[in-house]
């Protein structure tokens, strides 16, 4: 697994993820199929076997209902 995917930005980003989707009472399954995708990529970039790149960071953030700027900034809070 690439170094840059155990920085603690990209953790904190799948935790986030995850927990969003787990509040929204969605399966990895269920986020894939609105996604278009396989279960695999959601699987994926949850695990940390994957990086999102922005368009697809924006379109998991839409599917899971959380605004993304607010991902982000929990993020850059976290840094703190």
């Amino acid at each position: 697994m690439p170094t840059v995917l155990n920085k603690p930005e990209y953790l904190r980003l799948r935790q986030l993820l995850v927990e969003a989707r787990e509040r929204a009472g969605l399966t990895q399954t269920q986020v894939a199929e609105k996604l278009h995708r396989a279960q695999s990529f959601v699987s994926k970039y949850e695990l940390g076997e994957r990086r999102l790149d922005v368009i697809d960071f924006m379109h998991v953030c839409v599917c899971l209902g959380v605004d993304p700027g607010d991902v982000l900034r929990q993020i850059a809070k976290s840094r703190k």
